[in-house]
């Protein structure tokens, strides 16, 4: 039996306790590249809270129809499930990796027939078993503890980019929810210009067989009638559009009564946003997020190159039994034991490691810029947000006020017009001047609807889109 030297065993120890050295520079979050608060002027309202609680798009979207479209989404889409089986694949690259910091042991026997002589000589078996350490690593430079905090990192900013897939549906299926209540607007918007304009040609085609009215008159009410008509059949179009759109964001078949009447129906089911006074809710943006794990992970990759420059040194224990039969397999006389160490560093490699140092610290310092650039983009985002949020209620009540004249001086100039007292030119204009208000109005409300949307997505925070278990397609694959 081979003894184990307690020499080497008890100088091997302090090795084994330097594994908590690591040579990755120390993360210091970085300052945000923005002003610490939001843009202020004619164009933003006031904000009263200091910071902003994260909500739920429950508490934004209250229409219990978007609701359960939106439920329905976080289960079908399939943009979701390949982010949830991103994030279930970085986790497990994590342990993989992790692994490494850890020995592997491994047992292996056997059992051999020996035979000499041709079959006339001495026959006999023999059986053997070991097990051991084979080749473990020593982290002295922390370069597997670093290679696991990177993919640990890694795989939180994969989780964050699914946040971000999740917090875009639900977004993208409100604004889609609300084009389709625009559309059904303007498609009955257009549908009563078209009845009104086929009263004028009507008119206008008796006036000119009467001989009181020019061709030129029924012509004119003609280009109305065909505006109208071409509008209602791209308005039919748009409206189908709108329903594929959202069925590919639910990811399947869904109800058509879950889908809004008109954008009035919309604006009332949305809650306002408050973006708070401070610019650090930006730091709450999955994207954000994403992009400081990315720059974390980046900054350990560095202590994985520089511990690269330094030796390796792995340790291997065996303990074995042999013998010629199977119950004197386990006696104190079969048994070796054996413990070794084996070093290696590479003397020469032509600056490579070196480089590669370099290498993780540009990838580090492109990092660093893609967070800022991030912090910036959502700041940009975020202030045009509260720059249309500040004056659209003002742009509403103007597009308001101009429908209502329109319709009072198209209901005038008609009455007139039948009258004989203005001509065909004057009310075929205030027709077309009621129409284009009336258009103009449900796009301005369309985009206070599409202005609390963005809010909620520039915003982030929103803590009730769990990440959802892949879901399975067919039967397990091998």
């Amino acid at each position: 039996m081979k003894r184990v030297n307690p020499r080497l065993l008890s100088g091997m120890l302090p090795a084994l306790a330097l594994g908590a050295c690591s040579l990755a520079p120390r993360y210091v979050q970085p300052e945000l590249p923005v002003p610490a608060s939001w843009p202020a002027g004619d164009a933003y309202l006031a904000q009263s809270e200091a910071a902003l609680p994260a909500v739920s798009y429950k508490d934004v979207f209250r229409d219990p129809r978007l609701q359960a479209l939106v439920e329905q989404a976080l289960a079908n889409n399939r943009d979701l499930r390949v982010a949830a089986a991103n994030v279930a694949a970085a986790r497990a690259q994590v342990r993989v990796t992790r692994a490494n910091q850890f020995p592997a042991v491994a047992v292996s026997g056997s059992a051999t027939d020996t035979e000499t002589g041709g079959g006339f000589g001495q026959n006999g078996m023999s059986y053997a078993l070991q097990g051991g350490i084979s080749s473990f690593e020593l982290d002295l430079f922390g370069k597997l503890a670093n290679a696991t905090r990177s993919d640990r990192d890694t795989a939180l900013a994969t989780e964050a980019a699914g946040r971000t897939v999740r917090l875009g549906l639900v977004a993208d299926l409100a604004l889609a929810w609300a084009t389709y209540a625009a559309d059904n607007d303007l498609l009955r918007t257009a549908q009563a210009t078209a009845t009104n304009a086929r009263d004028s040609v009507r008119l206008s085609s008796a006036r000119l067989k009467g001989g009181v009215a020019a061709r030129t008159e029924l012509r004119q009410a003609e280009q109305v009638l065909e505006t109208a008509n071409g509008d209602v059949a791209a308005q039919t179009a748009a409206l189908a559009q709108d329903v594929n759109a959202i069925r590919l964001l639910v990811g399947a078949e869904f109800d058509r009564a879950l889908l809004p009447a008109g954008i009035d129906e919309v604006n009332a089911g949305l809650a306002e946003v408050p973006a708070g006074t401070s610019t650090q809710v930006l730091l709450r943006r999955p994207d954000v997020v994403q992009a400081e794990y990315q720059l974390r992970a980046a900054n350990a990759d560095i202590g994985v190159a520089r511990a690269q420059l330094f030796p390796s040194i792995s340790l291997s224990a065996l303990i074995g039994f042999a013998s010629q039969s199977l119950s004197g397999l386990f006696d104190a006389a079969s048994r070796t034991t054996t413990l070794g160490a084996d070093g290696s560093w590479s003397v020469f490699n032509a600056g490579g490691r070196k480089a590669n140092v370099e290498v993780t610290r540009a990838q580090r310092d492109a990092a660093l810029a893609t967070y800022e650039k991030a912090i910036q983009t959502a700041f940009q985002e975020t202030a045009d947000a509260l720059a249309n949020q500040g004056t659209l209620a003002e742009r509403l009540r103007a597009a308001k006020a101009f429908t209502v004249a329109a319709q009072d001086s198209a209901t005038l100039t008609e009455a007139t017009y039948r009258r004989g007292i203005v001509g065909s030119l004057d009310n075929l204009d205030a027709q077309r001047s009621l129409y284009s208000a009336r258009q103009a109005e449900i796009a301005v409300r369309l985009a206070l609807a599409s202005n609390r949307i963005t809010l909620y997505r520039v915003l982030g925070g929103d803590q009730a889109t769990a990440t959802p278990a892949p879901a399975a397609a067919g039967p397990a694959q091998p």
